[in-house]
Order: structure tokens, then C-alpha cells, then sequence
């Protein structure tokens, strides 16, 4: 990904669902030191300009092979809540098979159920599929809440309400799972954004943004809005609760200067915060806190 972190000012998720941690929080955030603001920063690659520049019409453009991106056309693409996950719809396997897929920035995965599970309502039938290829390599991931066994494969996948075009990505067919699916979910499998380095079982198995940037040429960078907390859970169909823009990031759903702070580490998101603030009152915490 992408060397810098994408803070919007006025919201910080510092993990997501099955992350690192389970925590949920949102707070102002400044961060010292070494401020990046891109509004006056003159010396930035074009392609990151152009990805997060809007027409003026509030349509943002980025670099595609085939013309444009409308990042309008993510907007609201992001379903569920703080509580039980985000997800977005997705098309899986030739003919595409309709899936929610739970959007997590604390794994590297790809992986979709392949078999019938009693909190899910339907999975991905890889015998349906004409191009679904196993690689016969057998994957368990661990969660902070949950595990999954299954087989890697391949296949192609679409995105309604992202970026045109068919995607071929490595895919884990989840076959078995412990604590991993919850009542009342209405999400048949995981989206892992993070680095290559979490990717199971090893750093060579290409994350699924990673093919994305490939393969459709949009800059690498995603940014996400999370709406969601305070949402009353629903057993049937979620209301639109947040954005999943893939190739920058969307002007309307902001405001103010956007600012970046370096990755640490590329495995998580890992960033190093040194001062917290609320209504400009330090906390004084210690790093341990």
C-alpha cells in the first residue's frame, strides 16, 4: 500500500472489527509531529494529485486505464455497523455469485464461505463457478475474535459499487470456521486490506487491493468512512452506513485539509501516535497508555 496513512480530521478509526484490538472510538485528532498537509504540499506525485482532486462539480477523477473513476459511484457502499462490521456487496466466481464481504484493515486475506454455516444465509458454490482453480494450499487464519480453515484459490470478482472492471484474485473457499461467523450477521466473508505480510499462508499470496491496483490502474490508496455506530442492528437488509472509496479519496465526504503521518511497519496500519488532545487539552499519557 500506500506509504502514508490516510487521517481524516474530524474522525480516527484506530482498528477495525477483526483486528489487532477490539476497540471502537472517534475523537479529533492532530498529529505531532512532522504534519503532512496536502493542501499546500507542492512536491506530490501526479497520480496522488489527480486521485484526490475534485472537477469542481464535486465528481472526483483518478487515473484509470479506460478513462475515469467516479468516486461518487462509491459513496454509501458500505453497509452493517461499528458493532458487527462493515461490509460491501461483491459479485464472486463466472456467473458472479451476489456476496457481502466484511471489510477489515487488520488482515490480508481474501476469503469467502464455501460451505453452509448456521448464522449465514448463503456462501460462494465454487462448483458453480467455471473459473473458480484451486491451488490445493490449505489456509488457516486467526482472528482477534475467531478462526477459519479453508483451501486457496482463484477466481474473479466485481464490485457494483466500485471500481468497472473483473478482477482475478486469490481467494480462500472458508470451509470451517470457529467463532468466526455471529448471529445476526448479514456478511458471508472477509475483505483483508492490510500488507502482504499478513497474508496467509505467506506473504506471497497477493492481497486482493493489491490486485485491484494492478489490474485496473487506479493509484493505491482507499479511503474509508465509517458511519455506522449508534445504527439499530438489523436482521434482514442494513441501511448504507459509510464509504469504501478505492483509488483516493472522495471531497464531499470531508472536510478541511487531509493529513498523513509515516507507516511504522507494513504488516498492520501501524502508525506512532506522541500526543493525544481533546478540545486541545493534552492527556498527557504515557506510551504505555
Amino acid at each position: 500500500m500506500a506509504n502514508l496513512a490516510l487521517f481524516w480530521i474530524w474522525a480516527f478509526v484506530f482498528c477495525l472489527c477483526f483486528g489487532a484490538t477490539k476497540c471502537h472510538f472517534s475523537i479529533p485528532l492532530k498529529i505531532y509531529p512532522g504534519k503532512y498537509n496536502l493542501s499546500t504540499e507542492a512536491n506530490l506525485s501526479s497520480v496522488r494529485v489527480v486521485a484526490l482532486t475534485s472537477d469542481g462539480d464535486g465528481l472526483s477523477l483518478a487515473s484509470d486505464p479506460s478513462g475515469t473513476i467516479n468516486f461518487l459511484d462509491m459513496v454509501n457502499n458500505l453497509q452493517g455497523d461499528s458493532g458487527r462490521g462493515y461490509y460491501i456487496e461483491m459479485s464472486v466466481g463466472t456467473p458472479g455469485q451476489k456476496l457481502n464481504i466484511l471489510v477489515d484493515t487488520g488482515s490480508s486475506n481474501f476469503a469467502v464461505a464455501a460451505a453452509p454455516h448456521t448464522f449465514i444465509t448463503h456462501y460462494f458454490n465454487t462448483a458453480l463457478s467455471s473459473t473458480y482453480q484451486s491451488t490445493g494450499r490449505p489456509v488457516a487464519v486467526r482472528y482477534t475474535q475467531g478462526s477459519l480453515k479453508g483451501e486457496l484459490g482463484t477466481d474473479f470478482v466485481s464490485i457494483p459499487k466500485g471500481p468497472n472492471g473483473t478482477i482475478g484474485i486469490n481467494i480462500v473457499a472458508i470451509l470451517s470456521s470457529d467463532g468466526f461467523f455471529l448471529p445476526g450477521i448479514n456478511w458471508q466473508g472477509i475483505l483483508g486490506l492490510a500488507y502482504p505480510e499478513l497474508a496467509q499462508p505467506d506473504s506471497v499470496v497477493e492481497p486482493f487491493f493489491n490486485s485491484v491496483v494492478n489490474q485496473l490502474g487506479i493509484p493505491d490508496t482507499f479511503s474509508l468512512q465509517m458511519c455506522g455506530a449508534g445504527l439499530a442492528p438489523s436482521s434482514t437488509v442494513d441501511p448504507p452506513a459509510g464509504s469504501l472509496i478505492m483509488g483516493g479519496a472522495e471531497p464531499a465526504l470531508y472536510r478541511g485539509s487531509i493529513w498523513y503521518t509515516p507507516i511504522i511497519q507494513e504488516w498492520y496500519y501501524q502508525v506512532e501516535v506522541l500526543k493525544l488532545e481533546v478540545g486541545e487539552q493534552n492527556l498527557n499519557l504515557d506510551c504505555k497508555e
